[in-house]
């Protein structure tokens, strides 16, 4: 009669495991060899491909994010996958005559032992500093765009330096305060502002949009807004320092051979920033 071989489960092989050495010793065949089971097989984790890691920058440099390389900047916000940090601003494109001032009062600056550092590029804050999810983009801006389609070009004009600070205190900025045009920032606040609450992020000024009619009371209520534009900034809050020597820094400013500097804003676009896009909105011609 033929040999019937039934193969047992694992723990009968394990049961038998002294039967089969037996039969082993006596020269007769033993069980096929026991294979190892799926679980035992996947116990050793494969790394992970080069190809598959390089699809998650964002991801990786999180972890590993250098303060160094941002000059000891700091993040107001953790940073997360698929969040983008947005903003709206006016820009502006400096003049030869503006970068030169801007190197002599940096300059003096360091004299009085503040090491500032020109910004990379000018502009007048219109929001906060908020943050979208990549999905929020598009109808984000289109919102924006379209809250903004009856908003005219208008010139604003600064000559005054002032310093801030940042609200966590971590930055100190000399800036340039805007003297006119400053009516005609609060109404493009105020559309921005709505595009904020539609979208339930902050506003500006953390205020309701109110009507026209009340223009009057809601530049009070923003506590009488410094509009400015960001010239250098250092790390922690030497506000008080700087303010020992601005009159010094702002005599740089008055004293040109043309006379007193003025910084001209042409605003005929606003932009928006979002991680890495920009998004531009002209303004309508008078």
């Amino acid at each position: 009669m033929a040999m019937l071989v039934v193969y047992s489960s694992s723990s009968e092989e394990e049961g038998d495991s002294s039967v089969n050495t037996g039969r082993q010793q006596d020269g007769e065949s033993s069980y096929p060899a026991k294979k190892p089971t799926f679980e035992q097989s996947t116990k050793t984790k494969l790394p992970v491909p080069h190809c598959v890691l390089n699809m998650f920058p964002d991801e990786i440099e999180a972890q590993t994010e250098d303060r160094s390389l941002h000059g000891g900047r700091m993040r107001s916000f953790k940073h997360e996958q698929g969040i983008w940090a947005t903003y709206v601003y006016l820009p502006y494109k400096p003049e030869e005559e503006f970068m030169d001032i801007l190197a002599e009062l940096v300059s003096v600056a360091k004299c009085h032992g503040i090491e500032l550092t020109p910004q990379e590029e000018f502009h007048v804050s219109l929001s906060q500093t908020v943050v979208l999810r990549h999905h929020w983009i598009q109808p984000f801006t289109q919102n924006l765009k379209a809250d903004l389609a009856h908003c005219r070009r208008f010139k604003c004009s600064a000559e005054k330096l002032k310093v801030y600070c940042n609200a966590e205190k971590t930055r100190t900025f000399i800036g340039v305060e805007v003297s006119a045009g400053s009516n005609q920032l609060v109404e493009i606040i105020k559309v921005v502002d709505k595009t904020m609450t539609d979208f339930r992020l902050e506003t500006f000024y953390k205020l309701l949009i109110v009507t026209a009619k009340e223009k009057q009371h809601y530049s009070m209520m923003l506590g009488d807004p410094s509009f400015h534009v960001s010239l250098a900034w250092c790390i922690g809050n030497v506000e008080a320092q700087i303010n020992t020597f601005l009159k010094e820094l702002q005599s740089i400013m008055d004293t040109q051979e043309d006379g007193p500097f003025t910084l001209s804003l042409n605003c005929v676009e606003l932009r928006c920033r979002t991680g890495n896009k920009v998004f531009c909105f002209p303004l309508h011609c008078e």
